[in-house]
Parts: C-alpha cells; structure tokens; sequence
C-alpha cells in the first residue's frame, strides 16, 4: 500500500451561523485532521457516512484536475486521522474536505489557491446533501488562520469574503470545546427569522472585531433556534461561573467557552462545572487559529 498524498486541516467553531442572516464567520479552532491518499483500502475503515469523500474526488475532477497517473478513480482510497468530534458543530465536514482536497494536490504535484479549495469544499458538501450553501465560511476557517465574514450568495469566493479578523489572542483566553451527544437534527431554514435580532447583535460584535460577543449572541440565538433547553443551562452557568464568552457552535450540539487565562480560579471552576455535569462528554481545551498561529 502506498501513501499517494496527504493533507491537513484543523476543526473550527462558528461566530455567525450563515442561516440567521444570510452571512456567515468561523473561526479556526487547535483540533487537528489529517488525510491520506491511499493506492489500497486501509486496514482502518474510513467512517463517511455521507458519501463526502466520493464528492470531494468529483468536485476536484469537475474543477478540471487530474488524479494521479495510472489511477483510476475507483481505486482511490482514504485513510482519515481526526481529533474533530463529528456532528456536534466544529466543522469536520468542512476540515474532511480541505484535508482530502490537499491531499489530492500533494498526490499530483497541483498548485492550488485557497479560493480553489474552499470553492471545491463547499461543492463537495453540497452534492453530498451535508450543506446547503457550502458551508464557505467554515472551509475558510479550516484552511487559513483568523476569520471571515462570508456572503455565500457572491458571484465568487473571492467576492464572497467581505471583512476579516485576526481572532482571540491565545495568550490571553482559555478555549473550552464542551462536547454533548452528537445531534440528532438539523434545524430548518424557517426556524431562523424569529431570531434575527440576536444574530444582528453577533454581526455587529464582528464589524467591531469583537469576537467573543460574536460566539455568545450566534450562540444564544442558536440555542433559541434548537430550542435546546440543556444548551441554555450549560451557557448560562458558564457564563456564571467566571466565563467571559459561551455558545454553541454551528448548529450544535458543542458548546464554545472562553475563559481568562489569568484567572486561574475562574478556570478551574468551569472545569468543575462540567466534570459534574453527567449531559458533558468531555472537554476539549484548545486554542484558536489566529493569524499569529499557523495550523
């Protein structure tokens, strides 16, 4: 078995859901995933219950790409190697594609700009019925450091970016990636507008690069939208308990934290917090992607 090529990505959380305005913004999150390029199937059966990695070789053929040389599509085979709880709003759709995506131009020597890979993600994730706008946003997060405000309507990905962010700095906040049970739905596209004036509220944090204002009003709204009693509890209680931001990411069931990393109490009480929490999976610290880091 030979490795033809491999690719990496990194998961990511969400600022702005793209569904409550028609705008969307992730940003990058320190949880890894790394694909490989395979000439024959793993010993490690691939879990892609969705049909994504088929798509994604379609998207990188239908961009006018080549596969590598002697192989045919059929023959193609995925090895995937990730730390991103699937299901629970942390982008591993998106960071499956990015890392399968680099793994295809690291298998045939192809140059490809970030447009081209975020463009070819978000039509992998619309062909296999995983998103209905692409995801854009979160592609960007899982591909390059900071944040993006997308508008997913724009004639092109390039045109689609309408301002940018550094993110958090690392040095002064805690990341805290609370995991629930994977969700069980996906909310409806007419569950959003009841909700607009909380997700304007996270919109406008972003224009004033305030970015932990963003993640709490896109959370709270999204709880509101899944109606989702158990997320309110968790973020208010974080929220009480010393942390300076708290929602859920995507459309759950992962819920965001930040805390002061000076405030070492504050820290260890939110750890306390959900270690006692028998709904908590686990816990997650990480950082963000920020444009001072590279993943």
């Amino acid at each position: 078995m030979a490795v033809l090529g491999a690719g990496k990505a990194n998961g990511g959380c969400s600022l702005l859901h793209a569904a409550g305005l028609g705008y969307g913004a992730s940003i990058g999150l320190d949880i890894p995933i790394a694909v490989r390029l395979l000439d024959k199937p793993s010993k490690r059966e691939s879990n892609d219950p969705d049909g994504l990695l088929p798509a994604i070789v379609d998207a990188w053929l239908e961009a006018g790409f080549e596969l590598p040389k002697k192989i045919e599509k059929d023959d193609l085979h995925w090895a995937v190697i990730s730390k991103i709880p699937p299901r629970q709003g942390l982008k591993s759709s998106a960071a499956t594609s990015i890392a399968a995506l680099k793994a295809l131009a690291d298998a045939t020597d192809t140059e490809v700009s970030d447009e081209m890979f975020v463009a070819m993600a978000a039509q992998a994730q619309i062909s296999s019925g995983i998103s209905l706008t692409g995801s854009i946003d979160d592609a960007w997060a899982c591909l390059k450091p900071g944040w993006k405000l997308i508008d997913p309507q724009a004639d092109s990905i390039a045109e689609g970016v309408l301002f940018e962010g550094n993110g958090p700095s690392n040095d002064d906040w805690l990341v805290m990636v609370v995991c629930r049970g994977e969700r069980t739905h996906r909310p409806q596209l007419e569950d959003f507008p009841p909700h607009g004036a909380a997700f304007q509220k996270a919109l406008t944090a972003l224009q004033e690069e305030n970015e932990l204002v963003a993640i709490t009003w896109n959370g709270r709204a999204i709880v509101a939208v899944m109606n989702d009693v158990q997320g309110r509890k968790i973020t208010n209680d974080a929220m009480l308990n010393g942390a300076r931001a708290a929602g859920m990411s995507g459309s759950g069931n992962a819920i965001i934290v930040l805390a002061p990393k000076v405030s070492k109490p504050s820290c260890d009480r939110l750890r306390a917090l959900f270690e006692n929490n028998k709904d908590i999976v686990k816990v997650i610290e990480t950082s963000f992607i920020t444009a001072d880091t590279e993943p």
